[in-house]
C-alpha cells in the first residue's frame, strides 16, 4: 500500500516506533504471554509502564519531585470541570482568556463552580489571532490559557508573567513540540491524541504546592486530583493501551530532545506557510505572528474549488486536510510524528493544483 500522509487533527499520527511496540505487545506484553489488551493493570509489568511514562514526562520537561504526574480519562474536556471543581471556590474568581472553541468551553464549565473573569477574547475576528493586551488580577485564584488552538490555528509561543497567580494551561495539541519552562506552570493538562499517544488518556501535571490550594468543597472521589495522585493513576482501571503507547512515544520524544523537535516542527511549518503565501490559489486565515506550527489553517481564494482540491489530495494520498466542521476551509496538522516528506507532498500538490488552473 502506498504511503498515506496523515494530516489529521486528532487522533493523529504516531511515531512508527510506538506503533511497532504496540503491535508486539498486543501479541505478548513484556514476556507475560498475555496480550496488552488482557493483562492486569495491577501486574508488576504494567505498573512499570505507568511509572516510566510519568518519569519520562518529568525528564523531558525538566521537572523534579515538586510536581506530580498522572494519567486520567475523560479527555481535556473533563479537565474543564475538574480544574475549577478542585481549585475555584463559589465566591472566588479565576481568570481566563478566550482564544477559541476549547477555551470557550473551559470558561463555560468554570462558571458553574465560581466566578470567571474573561480578561480578553479574540472572538471578534473569529479567533484568527491571540489576545495579548490584558492584565492578570493579583487576586485571581488561577489564570487559565490554551497554548494551541487546534480548530483555528493559533499558538502561544510566549506565556504571560502572572506575578504569583497560579498558571494553568491546556497544552493538548502542542505539548512536547518545543522547549519551554515548565516550572512556570502550576498545572498543565493535555489530551494524548495529538502529540503523545492514542485517544483514551489525558496527561495531568500538577505542582504539589498548588494542590494544597484546593477548595474546601466536597469533591466526588473520581474527580479529586489528590486521590488520583495518591494512587499513582491507578485509583480505577486506567487506559492501559493508551498509556503504553504514550510511554513509547515519550521514549521517542526524549531520544530526540525538545530542541531538535522544535527545529523539525519549525521546518515543516515554514515550508507549508511559505507555499500558502506564495501560491495564488490559497490564503492563510491566521495573523502571521500567531500562526501555529501544529495546525495550519488556510482556504482557497475560490471556495468552489475546495472539493476539487480535496479530491486531488486524496489521489495523492494526503489524508485529513478538511477543516473543522465549525470553520470549514483546510487544515494541515503537523504534529511531532509527521515527517517533512509529508509536508513536501502537500506543497507539491498545491503547486500542481495551481498549475492546473493556469
Amino acid at each position: 500500500m502506498s504511503k498515506i500522509h496523515n494530516f489529521s487533527a486528532g487522533p493523529a499520527i504516531l511515531p512508527q516506533a510506538a506503533i511497532d511496540a504496540s503491535v508486539e505487545a498486543l501479541q505478548n506484553f513484556a514476556g507475560t504471554g498475555l496480550s496488552l489488551l488482557e493483562v492486569s493493570h495491577r501486574s508488576k509489568e504494567y505498573e512499570a509502564v505507568v511509572e516510566e511514562a510519568c518519569q519520562l514526562v518529568k525528564d523531558i520537561l525538566g521537572l523534579n519531585d515538586d510536581y506530580a504526574v498522572v494519567f486520567l480519562q475523560g479527555g481535556a474536556s473533563l479537565q474543564f470541570d475538574m480544574l475549577p471543581m478542585n481549585f475555584l471556590g463559589e465566591n472566588e474568581t479565576a481568570a481566563y482568556i478566550n482564544s477559541g472553541v476549547w477555551a470557550g468551553r473551559a470558561i463555560k464549565e468554570a462558571k458553574m463552580f465560581g466566578n470567571v473573569n474573561v480578561l480578553a477574547s479574540s472572538e471578534d475576528k473569529n479567533f484568527s489571532y491571540l489576545p495579548k493586551d490584558y492584565t492578570i488580577p493579583s487576586d485571581a485564584k488561577y489564570f487559565h490559557c490554551t497554548s494551541n488552538n487546534t480548530i483555528y490555528g493559533t499558538e502561544m509561543f510566549d506565556f504571560p508573567e502572572t506575578n504569583g497567580v497560579p498558571l494553568v494551561c491546556d497544552m493538548s495539541s502542542d505539548i512536547f513540540s518545543r522547549p519551554f519552562d515548565a516550572t512556570k506552570f502550576d498545572m498543565i493538562y493535555a489530551g494524548a491524541q495529538k502529540n503523545m499517544g492514542p485517544a483514551g488518556t489525558t496527561l495531568i501535571i500538577i505542582k504539589k504546592s498548588f494542590l494544597e490550594k484546593r477548595t474546601s468543597r466536597k469533591i466526588p472521589t473520581m474527580l479529586d486530583y489528590k486521590i488520583h495522585i495518591d494512587n499513582g493513576s491507578m485509583y480505577n482501571t486506567p487506559s492501559v493501551f493508551a498509556i503504553f503507547v504514550c510511554m513509547h512515544t515519550l521514549r521517542w520524544i526524549k531520544g530526540m530532545g525538545l530542541e531538535a523537535m522544535e527545529v523539525r516542527n519549525k521546518e515543516k511549518a515554514d515550508l507549508l506557510y511559505a507555499e500558502i503565501d506564495r501560491n495564488s490559489l490559497f490564503v492563510g486565515t491566521v495573523a502571521q505572528e500567531d500562526r501555529s506550527r501544529m495546525n495550519v489553517n488556510f482556504v482557497l481564494n475560490d471556495k468552489s474549488m475546495e472539493d476539487e482540491f480535496l479530491k486531488l489530495c486524496k489521489a495523492r494520498n494526503l489524508s485529513g486536510l478538511k477543516g473543522h466542521r465549525s470553520v470549514g476551509g483546510l487544515r494541515a496538522s503537523l504534529y511531532n510524528a509527521l515527517e517533512l516528506e509529508s509536508v513536501q507532498a502537500l506543497v507539491d500538490t498545491m503547486k500542481e493544483f495551481e498549475e492546473s488552473k493556469k
